[in-house]
């Protein structure tokens, strides 16, 4: 097929606004789905919320100064808590029944246990968490609190993400892995804005904190206004009771690997101290955090099953590193599930193998949000993958080119006689000639068309004067005069072979009979043979009641018939040369007619006869019409005297016989 301009085949850009994106239903409380909004374009900076530092478009995200659920500038920012589909979870206010932490449990304490009906503090008496990710590249998490009561002292609060899905054994955390993280939140009373902290997991204990708010990558506020009970919330809100932070992820991820965060959990503290005793918890909520998509490229040949490799190359970042070259045979798959985050990134088809096409490139699989263009001139997909969800899936389609050869074979000496051909359907050449040398497969010529494109071709022959195509046909059954059809992989041989012309010699055999009507007929039961010029018997017939034989199939040429004369007949002419150029056979018109007439023989016997015994003595003298001397007998001696002539043809002079006999006493 011929290939197509680069055209995109899905949005060539993520949209304006940020996609909502759904983290994993919680276990216990779900996803809730809000109000619906629309989307506006960012105009500028609001409040708390992130601008992206220069590494990223600005979050539209709104993080109140006085924190909130509710849009409250839907003219620069197209998100909050109110409109988004959060993951949250629950914890039960108070009473019988609400778990917290165990007594003397803290940060450090990889698996720390819990306990139920313990009510902590109202200040660390947790009651619900939810969690947001806004769609970026890499994008931003935001994430909110909701406690009991308002504290006195500082507000506290930790947000542990963890990398493996495994429970501990007891208590409510997962089992943390080496590069777990801990951002701690925190509000001097009567502060408005948060000081934030990450802490890495180093496999025993939390690192040392690093501040992450002053690098305009994290903000936190918390309600300085009371909050009356809505969608989510489960009871009106008093001051100092909500608050919500908003962190870039770029300060989560190393753009060098690829990291995935599947749970994240709230906790609190009895004090500002890290090694101060947990409190009280709000269950892990599942989400899929991590700064790497996925690539899988699978290749499709026409026919199925072909073990022929096709080399890609490809061009974006893996985590692990892996390399810029694969192969694919048909029906397998290259998969590379750790694609760091990036744009302009590349796959390509090298070279096409010798005898093979590129049809298609479909990438229509595609997941997830990802961007992708398709130039099927130069077999490559352009993309960009900036989001977890973002899974680029493209079938590469290529089909097995076919050949085909034409053979040209005669029946008949060639000569020195060409053939000419015809094609139609995109042979190329579409003329050809071809000049065998001999007859049978042995003297065939042919020519291939090697690695032409799959479809439906003819071919026809000028057929030479004085030959005769009698057959035209392909291995795979078709008629190429009429349709050859080739499909992938197809190796296709037709063959013509023609005949010379021939032509038929009809011989006509009569004879002189005195009996006959008209004097006369056929002669049946008489032979002859005919010969080519190089001497050479070609056939032997014999006449049939109506006097009629006939060779037929005779190439042209002059040939000779020659007749076997039948005893006691005489021909004038018993062999003559008959010129065949008329394509004919046996009684046709054109064929050439030959005719032969034979004359019967006659004996004439002349006797003297004494009538003494030896009384008399005679000679006899016979000659033709001309007076030329016949035969005679001039012994002249006594007695009986008898002389026989033999052969006479009845026809002058011959046919005139006088004989002088001479009788003496």
């Amino acid at each position: 097929m011929s290939p197509s301009p680069t055209m995109p085949t899905r949005r060539d850009a993520r949209r304006a606004t940020r996609t909502r994106r759904l983290f994993a239903a919680a276990a216990t409380g779900a996803v809730v789905a809000m109000s619906a909004w629309g989307p506006m374009a960012f105009a500028s900076h609001y409040q708390a919320s992130l601008d992206g530092a220069g590494l990223q478009d600005p979050s539209l995200f709104e993080i109140d100064t006085d924190a909130n659920l509710t849009l409250d500038s839907p003219a620069i920012m197209d998100f909050d808590w109110m409109n988004v589909e959060q993951t949250l979870n629950l914890d039960k206010i108070n009473g019988t029944g609400d778990d917290s932490y165990a007594g003397g449990v803290k940060e450090d304490t990889a698996c720390p246990a819990a306990t139920t009906d313990s009510i902590p503090p109202n200040k660390s008496d947790l009651i619900q968490f939810g969690a947001w990710e806004e769609e970026g590249s890499p994008g931003y998490l935001h994430l909110y609190w909701v406690r009991v009561t308002e504290p006195t002292g500082t507000t506290l609060m930790d947000f542990e993400f963890n990398q493996s899905e495994a429970n501990c054994p007891s208590g409510p955390n997962k089992v943390r892995t080496a590069g777990d993280l801990l951002i701690e939140y925190s509000i001097d009373q009567g502060g408005a804005q948060a000081n934030m902290t990450l802490r890495e997991w180093s496999g025993t204990a939390w690192g040392p904190a690093t501040d992450i708010d002053g690098s305009a990558q994290a903000s936190g506020t918390i309600n300085s206004s009371p909050i009356t009970k809505m969608d989510t919330l489960t009871q009106d809100q008093s001051a100092r009771t909500f608050g919500e932070a908003s962190v870039d992820l770029n300060l989560i991820f190393d753009d060098t690997k690829c990291e995935s965060f599947g749970s994240a959990m709230l906790k609190s503290r009895s004090s500002d101290s890290f090694t101060s005793q947990l409190k009280d918890f709000v269950a892990p909520i599942p989400l899929t955090l991590t700064n790497c998509g996925q690539v899988e490229i699978t290749k499709q040949t026409t026919p199925d099953g072909s073990t022929q490799l096709f080399d890609y190359t490809k061009a974006f970042g893996t985590d692990p590193a892996t390399g810029n070259t694969f192969d694919l045979a048909d029906g397998d798959t290259e998969s590379f599930e750790g694609v760091l985050f990036g744009t302009g990134y590349t796959v390509t088809e090298d070279e096409l193998p010798a005898g093979w096409e590129f049809t298609n490139l479909d990438c229509s699989a595609s997941t997830g949000d990802v961007s992708y263009t398709v130039d099927l001139t130069t077999r490559t997909v352009t993309f960009d993958i900036q989001d977890s969800n973002d899974f680029l899936k493209c079938t590469y389609h290529n089909q097995a080119l076919a050949d085909l050869t034409i053979v040209k074979q005669v029946n008949d000496d060639p000569g020195t006689d060409d053939f000419d051909f015809t094609s139609a359907g995109g042979l190329d050449p579409g003329t050809f000639t071809l000049t065998p040398t001999g007859t049978g497969a042995a003297g065939a010529d042919e020519t291939t068309y090697t690695g032409i494109a799959t479809g439906t071709y003819t071919v026809d022959e000028t057929v030479p004067t004085g030959w005769n195509l009698v057959s035209a046909s392909c291995d795979n059954g078709d008629d190429p005069t009429a349709a050859i059809n080739l499909g992938a992989g197809d190796d296709v041989t037709c063959t013509f072979v023609n005949e010379r012309e021939r032509g038929a010699i009809d011989i006509t055999k009569l004879r002189k009979h005195a009996a006959a009507e008209g004097g006369e007929g056929p002669h049946a039961d008489v032979t002859f043979t005919v010969t080519d010029a190089a001497d050479n018997v070609i056939d032997t017939v014999v006449t049939d009641a109506s006097g009629q034989a006939c060779v037929g199939g005779l190439l042209y040429g002059t040939y000779t018939v020659t007749e076997t004369v039948p005893d006691n007949y005489v021909s004038a002419d018993a062999s003559k040369d008959v010129a065949v150029s008329a394509e004919a056979a046996c009684g046709d018109e054109a064929a050439a007619d030959v005719s032969f007439m034979n004359t019967p023989l006659t004996d004439v016997t002349v006797s003297v006869d004494s009538l003494v015994d030896d009384g008399t003595a005679s000679t006899i003298v016979c000659v033709d019409g001309n007076g030329d001397a016949v035969d005679s007998d001039v012994t002249n001696a006594p007695g009986d005297v008898s002389l026989t002539i033999e052969d006479l043809e009845p026809t002058a002079p011959t046919a005139t016989l006088v004989c002088t006999i001479t009788v003496d006493p």
